[in-house]
């Protein structure tokens, strides 16, 4: 198990262990971690588990493709640590990450 911190956009911390293999969306998903909610189950086809990786840990993710750029253009207030959750597949080297759900705007 890798643990993960998620951070609400009030400021709420949940931190949780997420298995191996699953993506920092599907942990989200899986502890009902508020502001993150994978809408499209994990295929990169929308916006929804836009998150903010904290300093540090931005550099030690593997590289944005292409479609999450293009997806990211849908997310609310995007800035240069912001990620989609589905694309960040957990693994030991991601012990302790540290993501930030954005305030939505509603």
């Amino acid at each position: 198990m890798t643990r993960i911190t998620y951070i609400e956009f009030n400021g709420t911390e949940h931190t949780v262990d997420v298995a191996e293999g699953l993506s920092v969306m599907e942990g989200a998903v899986r502890y009902t971690i508020p502001g993150i909610e994978g809408d499209c189950g994990g295929a990169c086809a929308c916006a929804t588990c836009h998150v903010y990786v904290e300093s540090g840990w931005f550099d030690r993710l593997p590289p944005m493709d292409e479609l999450e750029g293009d997806m990211l253009d849908f997310a609310f207030d995007v800035q240069p640590n912001s990620r989609l959750a589905c694309q960040i597949k957990v693994d030991s080297s991601l012990d302790g990450l540290v993501v930030r759900a954005p305030a939505r705007q509603y």
